[in-house]
């Protein structure tokens, strides 16, 4: 699954979403969680000040008086995290009563630090406290004697360690379980993209048995969603079925049109001498070789973009071999014959006999006791090569470049047309091949061809 595949691109867009909700969403949790958390411990102060009102307050009463104990022995301990205090708003620097547990220490005020207060008169906020200790302050302001009386503060406040302990233990496990939510959707969401894109698969295998020639079209249920595709991909293979065989005809046809009058031009001006006709014949010859030149070179070019054909390399092989015993047999030509097993062409089978054929004819004219052909799968897997070694004379470097033009021969003597390697170069170069000559290590010639292999 590479970064530019269609898998990659949907389970990465899918987790990069997951990796920004969950994160997103605990923020949100744990800030909603602190909220409640602040909540409960604000009403929880709440009822300490209100039991701290109600027992500093009396009925024509204009100042507190001193508290009775709030029922929690808490605020007796010295700097145990909880505390109280009464003091006026007004001319005074100390407090008018404070808790046992502050001992000569002083609340931080929400009123000193600007805290707004609600409709209720009342203000909350965090502050330090003795002994480097993190308080929430809830204050509240109250009139003993009427709305003409003096304000006092009355405040409370409570270790805010337990709202962070609270916290802390939530976050934890929130953390956890949506770390595991997390790996959850990721992994459902690679297993989803995988299952979901399985009939892309199944096209991508029976293509590639199109190609390969074990199959002519998509067959198999597919989803609703990728049927249309493969209705259009039946419906290009046919039309490219069609398209070759209509290219084919219109070839043979091109051919026997051409030729057959060519032929006339050339019986008419044999029958008559001079430098007229003599000119005309050659003119002629060289119309004919054109001819056929190109119209292998389309024929060709039609065959090799046939989806499907495939051809068994061995006992093509094997057949070129016992055609040319008998053609080379009272010559003592021995011809050894290696394929790997299995091995097959991707291309139509009259191409590569013409090809091979070529080779291993062009080799037994020139050898003088043994030619070699070895047919074998090159390390790509996509591709193979034939390799035919002789024992005859061998060529220079400038006769291998020239014998592979079209009708360049070095020895008249010889039977032929000259057009033999020119014709395998033409044809592996239309299947995307190879085709070189270099010296043999039996001393004559090799001829190396790379075809694509199925």
């Amino acid at each position: 699954m590479g970064p530019k595949s269609l898998a990659f691109r949907l389970f990465a867009s899918a987790a990069a979403w997951t990796l920004v909700v969950i994160p997103a969403a605990a923020i949100l949790l744990v800030s909603l969680y602190r909220q409640a958390v602040e909540r409960n411990f604000d009403a929880r102060l709440n009822v300490y000040l209100t039991s701290l009102v109600a027992s500093t307050t009396e009925e024509g009463g204009t100042s507190p008086k001193d508290p009775a104990n709030l029922g929690d022995p808490i605020f007796t301990i010295p700097f145990s995290g909880w505390y109280w205090q009464i003091k006026p708003l007004r001319g005074a620097e100390r407090p008018l009563y404070i808790s046992d547990s502050l001992l000569d220490q002083q609340l931080d005020l929400p009123s000193r630090d600007g805290v707004k207060p609600d409709e209720t008169l009342t203000r909350r906020s965090y502050a330090p406290g003795p002994d480097n200790q993190s308080l929430r302050i809830v204050e509240r302001e109250i009139r003993p004697g009427g709305e003409l009386s003096i304000p006092y503060s009355y405040a409370v406040a409570g270790n805010a360690a337990e709202i962070d302990a609270d916290l802390a233990e939530f976050t934890t496990m929130l953390i956890l379980a949506l770390a595991l939510l997390g790996l959850g959707l990721v992994a459902a969401t690679f297993f989803q993209v995988r299952f979901g894109l399985l009939p892309l698969r199944a096209i991508r295998h029976d293509l590639t048995a199109i190609r390969s020639g074990e199959a002519e079209k998509l067959e198999g249920e597919l989803p609703d969603e990728i049927k249309p595709l493969q209705q259009e991909l039946n419906a290009l293979i046919q039309s490219n079925r069609e398209i070759v065989d209509r290219a084919r005809t219109h070839v043979g046809n091109l051919a026997h049109a051409l030729k057959t009058p060519l032929s006339v031009i050339s019986n008419e001006a044999r029958t008559h001498k001079g430098a007229l006709s003599d000119k005309v014949v050659e003119q002629a010859e060289i119309m004919r070789t054109q001819i056929t030149h190109h119209l292998d070179r389309a024929r060709v070019a039609a065959r090799s973009s046939v989806i499907g054909d495939l051809t068994d390399v061995p006992p093509v092989l094997d057949a070129l071999k016992r055609t040319l015993d008998r053609i080379y047999g009272e010559r003592g030509i021995e011809l050894a014959v290696k394929a790997s097993p299995g091995l097959k062409f991707q291309g139509e089978k009259q191409d590569f006999e013409e090809m091979v054929g070529n080779l291993l004819d062009n080799a037994c004219k020139w050898a003088r006791g043994r030619v070699a052909v070895n047919a074998e799968r090159l390390g790509d897997n996509a591709s193979f090569a034939v390799i035919v070694d002789d024992d005859g004379p061998g060529l220079t470097e400038a006769e291998r470049e020239k014998v592979v033009k079209r009708g360049q021969r070095l020895d008249e003597t010889k039977p032929g047309s000259g057009l033999g390697l020119s014709i395998v170069a033409d044809l592996a170069h239309l299947y995307k091949g190879r085709f070189e000559l270099e010296p043999s290590p039996e001393g004559g010639l090799r001829a190396r061809l790379t075809l694509p292999a199925a």
